[in-house]
């Protein structure tokens, strides 16, 4: 069976090879189509350029970047407003735009909380893909932005109780928080180990994330491999919705 094409939406660059690496590397190499939407930081910034390199290594590309600011960095779009701060369906109509034109099959974006340490662009992004699923298939709404496309089922990338693992101490150790959601809420668990390779080479090409203290390439950089490996060698996600239903609305009770 041929692997499905996959659309991420996340916060930052940086994101989409640390929560979704190894299965875009995986899809890609299948010869599906991948791509990937980051929702902050200017096109012309450098870490525009980082992302462009990663998204090479990971065969999803080029960027495609909404261009809003971080919450925490606002010069990380002049002249534009935080993502945070931005009309929730101007971010929507954006990444419908996207869904339309590149017409996937998946879209992977952030869970409820905002991934492990609820960063605020994360959990915003999650709010707007969520729509944005939704929207994409209505004829009536954002007509702008191109003719209908409804994926069939849309993945948050989350961590589960049990696979949190060394990377709570971690992020600890640096005053971040671990959010992680109940074992039995995560539906889907992928063993990337064969494509550590290329979500390593990845998370490096974000040069300047890898060389802070606190960031997690920068936490992951530092750590033996074989603990690195252990780490980042299983992707986690939650499956929110699928296309509608083909049954007749008639029904005795909702299954």
């Amino acid at each position: 069976m041929p692997l499905p094409s996959i659309l991420g939406v996340f916060g930052h660059p940086d994101d989409e090879c640390l929560l979704a690496g190894g299965v875009l590397a995986q899809h890609a190499a299948a010869g599906a189509s991948t791509a990937v939407v980051t929702a902050t930081w200017a096109p012309d910034s450098h870490r525009a350029g980082e992302l462009a390199n990663a998204l090479a290594i990971l065969g999803a590309g080029e960027p495609r970047m909404l261009g809003f600011a971080d919450a925490r960095i606002p010069d990380s779009a002049p002249g534009r407003p935080q993502l945070c701060d931005a009309p929730i369906d101007e971010v929507v109509r954006l990444i419908v735009g996207h869904v339309r034109t590149m017409r996937p099959e998946i879209l992977i974006t952030h869970d409820a909380y905002g991934q492990l340490t609820g960063h605020p662009d994360h959990a915003r992004t999650h709010q707007a893909t969520v729509l944005a699923f939704h929207a994409a298939g209505l004829e009536h709404l954002h007509l702008e932005a191109g003719a209908p496309w409804q994926p069939k089922a849309l993945y948050t990338a989350t961590h589960p109780h049990a696979g949190v693992g060394e990377l709570g101490p971690l992020l600890a150790q640096v005053g971040k928080k671990t959010l992680s959601v109940p074992d039995e809420l995560v539906t889907a668990t992928v063993d990337v180990s064969g494509q550590l390779d290329e979500k390593w080479a990845a998370i490096l090409a974000h040069r300047s994330e890898a060389a802070r203290q606190r960031s997690l390439p920068g936490i992951l950089a530092r750590l033996p491999t074989e603990v690195r490996e252990s780490i980042i060698g299983a992707e986690h996600y939650i499956r929110l919705c699928a296309q509608p239903s083909k049954r007749p609305a008639r029904a005795h009770h909702l299954t």
